[in-house]
């Protein structure tokens, strides 16, 4: 059991300083963990880990019963004392394995954000550079174009200018027109009730005159 502990916390020690050190067994390295990330890696480093923890608690609760024991018989056992050392050993190793392979895995987990954000940035920097060329490329055909179209609306902004100046002076002109045929209207209108009126007087002069007729007429007949 001591072995296998030594030898999982050496290789693991192996393992952190092929992570910290570039080296081609580093990308082969970083590889391999990405393939037991995949598929039923994680299920099985998580069934080990489960199990170093099960065999951590137990070797704790071995050394909670041996100094419980110890302390009610006052005596320091050999025998007892022996295996006190051998569970604290191993649970001091299986602490350090789960701490070490904590590590790794962090480790791991960084360097691949690391490339990720290494291989986004080299994106940007080459989508930046060749907007900066094609920019560069077609500035002058871009300003020649914005002149010509720059151009082309002030001249066109002018002759709306001119349109608008002529239809304001023929809108006044129709304005004038419209206010002399207003007042030629109430000329009318005034000569229309004159005429209305002198028509009646007329009428009434005409019947004034036809009943003094009459009236005339009538004493002859007498």
């Amino acid at each position: 059991m001591l072995q296998l502990l030594y030898a999982a916390i050496f290789g693991e020690m192996l393992l952190i300083m092929l992570l910290l050190f570039k080296t081609p067994l580093r990308k082969l390295l970083i590889l391999t963990l990405d393939r037991l990330k995949r598929g039923r890696g994680p299920i099985v480093v998580t069934t080990v880990g489960a199990t170093l923890v099960v065999v951590l608690a137990s070797s704790l609760y071995s050394m909670a019963k041996i100094q419980r024991r110890t302390a009610e018989a006052g005596v320091v056992n050999p025998t007892e004392q022996v295996l006190m050392s051998k569970h604290l050993l191993e649970a001091s190793l299986m602490g350090f394995v789960l701490f070490l392979s904590l590590m790794i895995d962090r480790l791991h987990h960084y360097i691949r954000e690391l490339r990720m954000l290494r291989k986004t940035m080299e994106a940007v920097k080459k989508q930046g550079r060749s907007f900066e060329d094609g920019k560069s490329t077609t500035t002058s055909e871009d300003h020649r174009a914005l002149t010509e179209e720059i151009a082309t609306l002030k001249a066109r902004i002018k002759n709306l200018e001119t349109e608008s100046e002529a239809k304001g002076s023929k809108a006044k002109s129709l304005e004038s027109e419209v206010e002399a045929l207003k007042k030629q209207s109430e000329g009318f209108l005034m000569e229309y009730d004159r005429l209305l009126e002198e028509n009646q007087n007329l009428r009434s002069q005409l019947e004034a005159i036809d009943q003094s007729s009459l009236h005339a007429e009538n004493k002859k007949n007498m």
